[in-house]
């Protein structure tokens, strides 16, 4: 097994973290006794010769016979050689896909590439599972793997391993040359369309797909059937896929064009699986975050699982509807009727169905979440994150997730008068992420939230706590004679002090303090784009800053950009140079393409008015396309679309 290995010169070549000297030992390793040393060694050759992709390093090619002799060996532990194939099958895989190859990979992978087709007869099952994966996703011409792919599928017993083989010929005859058995290929695999094991039939329209991209709509049928078949099981034990109910799910929604909602009614139709279940809302999830046509499709049957013996089934059920937020109203009277399900998930954060049907409720604006929202808040667990989570856009899926105290509040500008008391009360006890976010809040509800103000006052004392209260109070904007006096203290010097003054104007009607804070922040060339922002609430009391508002529209950072171009609008009146720089900030919005910059952007020409109109005519078709228009995954996507929608709409009203 070793032949050679010592003759390699490992110190001139390199792996992921530098000099591959450390190889030899690694794979050395591998082949012991002991099995938590072999996992260990295997896992460290996994990292250091491939780590997360992106290139394969000149170490990989050296150390690729050795490796696939580590696979081939009775005598190595079993975990050992199939970690090894893992490494094999990631960097054929990457081989595949990235430029930067090694120069002697594919010599290596030519000269290993009989040693990894005679894997397909081990006598180990998942060693041949393994083996098909890899031939599956390799690089290899079709033509010189079919052979052994098709003798095998012939002489092989293990259903799991036939599953892989199927799929590893798929893959194979998509590749050129495919060579002349390419035919034969395609012929036994619409043959096993008709097989009597639902899953050889779902593995067979997953390897024609390629080449047959109508073939899963017209099998839509007996796709659903396989999945919802409990031999779906059997998928865990795949090389290829390597997942149960969820994971197939997912893996043959992405055969269909997108939006194809029938798929996903057919797996929310009953099952007494509730992993059927879940995932099925899972890929609802997908759906409706992806597209809004699938609302009309997919709502209803949401709803029925609002009643499913699972409390999971329900939280994600309920919190759909939340994403869904206004379009969901009409089955309020659903959601309210889980107020009191105190069932809990099996999470780390244990969140309960109640909690979800409260943040449904607080999206579609139903006062009937408060009594449970001013609860929570005064207790001990408030049933909601005092952190923000959000999730990068996925395909396909959707993971479920409540929000944070604040966001919750914000969701509720109509109801502020009856919430603001209880918010300024948890405020002297909040750490400082919380306490930002909910003084954020106070200052977007604006004047309705005056009764904060004596819990607010009584931060603006701390060196901690103030800049959080003067946000607050510069938003609710009530003249009040203690916070005023309070912070045109700190107005003077220190840092922050253009936050105080800024607050100071907000609640005294007074801009001399902000005008001399921000203008010593302008001297010494720092104008951020929060401090541009309040240049703009100053209005024409700022106007003697123009010329820096001016350059700052055609800043690197488009925050500042945008900001810059408000700015100069609310204190001179421009629209020459503000409106095109507001334009250019949403014009990837009619390419699909959202960022949070959109939002007030579009919101500022609004502001402008009938200036904005070139602006706003190139955005008129963008409130109909079907795509939703956001940048982060979860709820958050969602609201990201529905309130750049509403703006959209406000803007296209100033052009008729």
């Amino acid at each position: 097994m070793w032949v050679g290995l010592d003759e390699v010169d490992w110190a001139a070549l390199e792996h992921n973290y530098g000099s591959a000297q450390n190889i030899p030992g690694l794979l050395r390793r591998c082949a012991g006794a002991e099995p938590d040393d072999v996992d260990d060694a295997a896992f460290q050759l996994l990292n250091h010769l491939f780590h997360q992709g992106g290139w394969i390093c000149s170490a990989a090619p050296a150390a690729l016979p050795y490796v696939v002799g580590l696979a081939a060996s009775p005598d190595v532990l079993l975990p050992g050689r199939r970690m090894t194939l893992e490494l094999v099958w990631r960097l054929a895989a990457e081989a595949g896909q990235v430029a930067a190859v090694d120069p002697e990979w594919q010599p290596a992978w030519e000269q290993t590439l009989p040693r990894i087709l005679a894997l397909l007869t081990d006598p180990c099952p998942e060693i041949r599972r393994d083996a098909a994966h890899i031939l599956g996703i390799c690089s290899s011409p079709g033509e010189l793997v079919l052979p052994a792919l098709l003798d095998s599928l012939q002489a092989e017993d293990d259903a799991a391993a036939r599953l892989d083989l199927v799929l590893a010929l798929g893959q194979a005859i998509t590749r050129k040359p495919a060579g002349q058995r390419a035919s034969e290929v395609i012929d036994l695999l619409r043959g096993l369309l008709d097989e009597p094991d639902a899953q050889m039939r779902l593995a067979a329209v997953h390897a024609l797909a390629p080449s047959d991209p109508e073939l899963p709509v017209r099998q839509v049928g007996a796709l659903l059937e396989a999945i919802r078949d409990p031999s779906v099981e059997l998928w865990r034990k795949s090389s290829t896929v390597e997942a149960g109910v969820e994971g197939v799910q997912h893996w043959t929604a992405l055969l269909f064009p997108d939006p194809f909602p029938a798929f996903t009614l057919g797996l929310l139709a009953d099952h007494d699986n509730a992993d059927q279940r879940v995932g099925a809302l899972s890929l609802a999830g997908g759906q409706l975050a992806q597209w809004r046509s699938a609302n009309a499709g997919l709502l209803p049957a949401l709803v029925a699982r609002l009643h499913d013996s699972a409390p999971e089934v329900r939280f994600r059920a309920v919190e759909l509807l939340a994403c869904l937020g206004p379009a969901a109203a009409a089955y309020a009277d659903d959601v309210v009727a889980l107020l009191s399900d105190t069932a809990a998930r099996a999470t780390r954060d244990q969140e309960t169905v109640a909690e979800g049907a409260l943040w449904a409720l607080a999206r579609i604006n139903d006062a009937r979440c408060l009594p449970l929202l001013m609860g929570l808040m005064g207790g001990t667990r408030s049933g909601f994150a005092s952190v923000s989570a959000s999730y990068p856009v996925t395909a396909g899926w959707h993971y479920p997730v409540l929000p944070g105290l604040h966001e919750v509040l914000a969701a509720l500008p109509d109801h502020c008068e009856v919430l603001a008391p209880a918010v300024g009360h948890k405020l002297a006890s909040a750490d400082d992420h919380t306490l930002n976010r909910l003084c954020q809040v106070l200052a977007d509800w604006g004047p309705a939230a005056k009764a904060a103000i004596p819990d607010l006052f009584a931060l603006l004392g701390g060196d901690r706590t103030w800049p959080a209260a003067a946000v607050a109070l510069g938003g609710i904007g009530v003249a009040a004679d203690e916070p005023r006096d309070a912070l045109l203290a700190r107005s003077g010097s220190g840092d922050q002090a253009e936050l105080a003054a800024w607050a100071y104007w907000k609640v005294s009607g007074d801009p001399g303090p902000a005008l001399a804070a921000l203008g010593r922040m302008a001297t010494l060339g720092r104008l951020p784009h929060p401090a541009v922002r309040r240049l703009a609430d100053l209005g024409s009391h700022a106007a003697a800053f123009a010329d820096q508002l001016r350059a700052l529209t055609a800043a690197a950072d488009v925050w500042t950009r945008v900001e810059a171009a408000h700015a100069l609008w609310a204190t001179t009146g421009d629209t020459e140079i503000t409106v095109p720089a507001l334009a250019t900030a949403v014009q990837g919005l009619t390419k699909g393409a959202y960022q949070p910059v959109s939002l007030p952007a579009v919101r500022y020409l609004t502001q402008i008015g009938p200036a904005a109109a070139p602006a706003a005519d190139r955005l008129r078709d963008v409130t109909t396309a079907d795509q939703r228009l956001r940048c982060n995954g979860g709820w958050r996507g969602f609201a990201q679309d529905e309130a750049i929608r509403a703006a959209i709409t406000e803007l296209l009203k100033i052009s008729g």
